[in-house]
C-alpha cells in the first residue's frame, strides 16, 4: 500500500483540495506553467494525465515527463497553442515578476493556452494580512518580514484582473498568513 507522500508526492495542499473537489479530473491536460521540480505533477503522471510542464530554469522539471512534454522557455512566451489545455498551474510563480509589465504577460500567456471552461489554479504571495508589515520597493515589488522581495497583488487587484479577463471565480480568494512573515493567497478560476 502506498504512503500519501509516495501517491500524491510532495502537492499544494491547495491543489489537492481541487482535486478533492473533482475539478481536474482524469483525461484533463495540465500545463505546470513554472514547474519548478515538478512537485505538483507526481500524481498526475502516475494516474496518468496528459501533464506538459514550462519553466525558464534549464534544472526545472526533474519529474520525468513525456518526450516533448517540458519546454524550458519564459512563462510570458509559452509555445504551446491557445486554448490547448484544461488546466493551468502556476503555483509560486507570478510572486516573481519583475514588474506589472511581465506579471501581466506571464499571466496573459497563461490565460492564452487556457480552454474555455478550463481551471486556472495559482498560489502567489500577496500583501492580504500583512499589510503594515511590508514596505514598498518598486511598483507591486514589497520588502516582505522574511527578507525577501516580491510582486504582491491584494484582493482589489485580483478581483479586478477576474473580471478584466471575463474569469469567473470558483473559490473565494483564500490566504495564508505564515507568522506574519508572509502571505499566499490561492487564486482559482474558470476561463468563460
Amino acid at each position: 500500500m502506498l504512503s500519501l507522500q509516495e501517491q500524491f508526492g510532495p502537492i499544494d495542499i491547495y491543489l489537492f483540495d481541487q482535486l478533492l473537489r473533482g475539478r481536474i479530473r482524469p483525461g484533463m491536460r495540465i500545463l505546470d506553467a513554472g514547474c519548478g521540480s515538478g512537485r505538483n505533477l507526481v500524481y498526475f503522471l502516475r494516474e496518468g494525465y496528459d501533464v506538459y510542464a514550462v519553466d525558464s530554469d534549464a534544472r526545472a522539471g526533474t519529474v520525468p515527463l513525456p518526450s516533448g512534454h517540458f519546454r524550458q522557455e519564459p512563462i510570458e512566451t509559452i509555445s504551446f497553442p491557445d486554448e490547448y489545455f484544461d488546466v493551468v498551474l502556476s503555483s509560486a510563480v507570478l510572486h516573481f515578476a519583475a514588474d506589472d509589465a511581465q506579471f501581466r504577460a506571464m499571466l496573459a500567456s497563461m490565460w492564452r493556452v487556457l480552454k474555455p471552461g478550463g481551471l486556472f489554479f495559482c498560489r502567489l504571495a500577496s500583501s492580504i494580512g500583512i499589510e503594515h508589515r511590508i514596505q514598498p520597493v518598486n511598483g507591486r515589488r514589497h520588502l516582505l518580514p522574511d527578507g525577501s522581495e516580491r510582486y504582491l497583488v491584494d484582493e482589489t487587484f485580483l478581483m479586478h484582473l477576474t473580471s478584466e479577463l471575463s474569469g469567473r471565480l470558483l473559490d473565494p480568494l483564500k490566504t495564508t498568513v505564515v507568522q506574519n512573515q508572509r502571505a499566499m493567497t490561492t487564486w482559482v478560476l474558470q476561463k468563460r
